[in-house]
């Protein structure tokens, strides 16, 4: 993993998109919702405004910067720690993304803003979408999800196949598999309807491999993520990675998500399993592995260690 300025954070290796360079194009946790499954923990900004969060100019250059540097990368992924359609000039970050190199862009999205035309229009040319569908019905979506007030399950839905008919690149669909929230075979009939409805191209599952916002949310069984797959249709498959250990590796997303947390802000400790999810051995152990590469720095303040990045 390698210090990628402001806005820019990998490659990292990504089971769906290979080698991706993750772009960060809005606060940490500014988002339409606040799942309960999310791994870099409670949504501490949840809007529906769409604003240049940051300047796509200044995106453009370090981006620029790393390309003349000799970057190679299977995706440049718009996603990072918020919700990316959050941005009101991503229609014209991938523009010029796609000015200045040949590698695809992928968003990385929940698809709560496809409902509004302007948002399907700024994203009609990236390579490839993938948003999210965790419930069948708007009483699993709440408890899920727990989008904004203005977002409902049927603008979700309604949004998602707005986008299908009129988008050309590919819609690769992830939902999160929860036990005891949206596994039962009724919840799962209402999620493969809503999946006919929205025609993606691939349906990926995934369930809570890493630490999560709440601390009740139960992973799913591979034999049983498995058996869903094949109750959602043909063109579905597991992406979750059970090998993943709960204590983040130095090339894992929680590690990307620490560094980029830390180049905005230092935080302490408790900052950091606060804001991640994460308990203190496993965070630490994150930060010790960080610090050994040269890549953050810790220092005492007023007896408490506060962590930097370089």
């Amino acid at each position: 993993m390698a210090d990628r300025g402001k806005y820019l954070y990998g490659p990292v290796p990504s089971r769906r998109l290979g080698r991706s360079l993750g772009v960060d194009i809005v606060g940490f946790k500014t988002c339409t919702l606040d799942c309960i499954y999310c791994q870099l923990g409670k949504t501490t900004c949840k809007t529906l405004q769409r604003k240049e969060y940051v300047l796509v100019d200044d995106v453009l250059a370090e981006l620029k910067r790393l390309l003349d540097a000799g970057l190679k990368a299977d995706y440049i992924t718009l996603g990072g720690s918020g919700e990316p359609t959050l941005h009101s000039g991503i229609g014209r970050l991938i523009a010029g993304i796609k000015k200045i190199t040949a590698i695809p862009v992928a968003l990385l999205t929940n698809g709560t803003l496809f409902y509004i035309s302007q948002v399907r229009t700024d994203c009609a040319a990236a390579d490839v979408i993938l948003p999210s569908l965790d419930a069948g019905d708007e009483k699993t979506f709440d408890k899920v999800n727990r989008p904004h007030e203005q977002i409902t399950f049927a603008r979700l839905v309604d949004g998602l196949c707005a986008l299908r008919e009129e988008y050309k690149g590919q819609i690769w669909l992830e939902v999160f598999c929860i036990e005891h929230f949206n596994t039962d075979k009724r919840q799962l009939a209402k999620i493969a309807e809503a999946i006919k409805r929205i025609r993606p191209d691939k349906v990926h599952l995934n369930t809570a491999v890493r630490p999560t916002a709440e601390p009740d949310v139960v992973k799913v069984a591979a034999e049983k993520l498995a058996t869903i797959a094949r109750q959602l249709g043909s063109n579905c498959e597991v992406i979750a990675d059970f090998v993943s250990s709960r204590c983040a590796k130095a090339t894992d997303e929680i590690s990307q998500t620490l560094f980029s947390m830390l180049k905005r802000r230092p935080c302490s400790l408790n900052d950091i399993c606060s804001a991640l999810g994460l308990d203190s051995k496993d965070a630490t152990g994150v930060l010790e592995d960080l610090e050994r590469r040269g890549m953050i720095r810790s220092e005492n303040k007023q007896g408490k260690t506060f962590y930097f990045a370089h």
